[in-house]
């Protein structure tokens, strides 16, 4: 069962109440020297139960977060090139999809603890993401190619998924995974995120965002792909997007350093924040309540001064994250609990004798008030 959703913080007390978290390390022995383990993509299961790290060494581990130990993590073998994003399936807590640059997709069960599809989408896959049904995966190649994935599953979701073929189809009365027409973006295209609008008889198209590498983000209708609207959101390059909890604020991180929040409501552009410590913004991740947000930035020197949290409604930076480690450490990423208030994160500079513990870290899982 999922933690119970604590009270909502309010801006002027979430900086006394989240400084008496603590923060839990999570070691992996895949780590043998500095920067070889560099954790590049996060992500909590539905019910915040379990959490995936994806690395640059391919190494794909399922934690328990309330037990860091190694022992009782999983780890998922199959990548053949560094693991770029992992996502659970949006509504069954035990299925995953991953990408690399290896050229595949793979979809994976933590119950059987086995790669139950792999689909070779033609070129480095990068970027994921999900319908809020979990009906469509969307995957970014780095040629700037969407390649839409349909999910279909059977009607009980407790079935385990197995007897896949090569093609990534499954036998009858399994899920199935099939890779649909692919969509040849005309700029760099570089994450994607879906509305949580969940298909209807009547309303069965889904929106989708996508950044660009000109500083605009087209919001699109799929499965037509046809731009309903364009945000010129950044002066630059816009990296990572992502769509609050509740649906109102859309935040876009861009070369610039900046986050700009872009109301949902109006598609105008409300405010915008930057950390201290600036670089790119390649990750950005929303509190479940939609309150507050941070970003990630890998370059070094990024997060040496911490990973500041903002207040959506006033910008405001209320709360900075001491991450430890040298001047040189950077964020790849940080992920939000989906009921509660912990920050999953990683750092750049791991493994033994580098100055600083690195790979996964969770502020809450050690205890604290909240």
């Amino acid at each position: 069962m999922a933690p119970p959703r604590r009270n909502l913080l309010s801006k002027d007390r979430f900086a006394f109440a989240f400084e008496t978290l603590k923060t839990q390390n999570y070691y992996d022995p895949a780590s043998k020297a500095p920067g070889s383990h560099t954790i590049r993509t996060l992500a909590w299961n539905p019910t915040g139960q379990l959490i995936a790290t994806g690395s640059a060494d391919r190494t794909l581990r399922i934690w328990n977060p309330e037990r860091p130990a190694v022992r009782y993590s999983t780890d998922l073998r199959g990548h053949s090139a560094g693991v770029e994003k992992v996502l659970f399936h949006p509504a069954r807590e035990s299925e995953l999809a991953s990408c690399s640059t290896d050229g595949t997709v793979r979809f994976w069960d933590v119950r059987s603890k086995t790669c139950v599809s792999r689909l070779d989408v033609g070129g480095e896959a990068f970027t994921l993401s999900w319908s809020a049904d979990g009906s469509v995966l969307m995957v970014g190649r780095k040629d700037d190619t969407l390649i839409p994935v349909s999910v279909e599953s059977p009607s009980s979701p407790t079935m385990l998924i197995d007897g896949t073929t090569s093609n990534g189809s499954s036998r009858d009365g399994k899920t199935t995974y099939t890779a649909l027409e692919s969509h040849p973006q005309p700029i760099q295209t570089n994450a994607t995120t879906f509305s949580h609008h969940i298909p209807t008889p009547t309303a069965s198209d889904l929106h989708l965002f996508a950044t660009t590498g000109e500083g605009t983000v087209k919001i699109m209708s799929y499965p037509s792909f046809d731009i309903l609207h364009t945000l010129h959101a950044h002066t630059s390059a816009c990296l990572s997007i992502s769509l609050a909890p509740t649906g109102r604020y859309l935040a876009i991180g861009g070369s610039d350093a900046l986050v700009s929040l872009w109301d949902t409501a109006d598609w105008i552009c409300k405010r915008t924040v930057s950390s201290n410590n600036g670089g790119a913004v390649r990750g950005v991740s929303w509190s479940f309540d939609g309150r507050f947000l941070c970003g990630a930035c890998d370059e070094a020197g990024s997060g040496g001064n911490g990973i500041e949290i903002f207040h959506a409604e006033t910008g405001e930076s209320v709360y900075t994250v001491p991450v430890g480690g040298g001047s040189n450490t950077g964020i790849p990423a940080v992920a939000w609990h989906p009921s509660r208030y912990w920050l999953a994160y990683s750092t750049t500079n791991d493994g033994p004798g580098s100055g600083g513990a690195g790979g996964l870290k969770i502020v809450g899982a050690a205890g604290g008030s909240l």
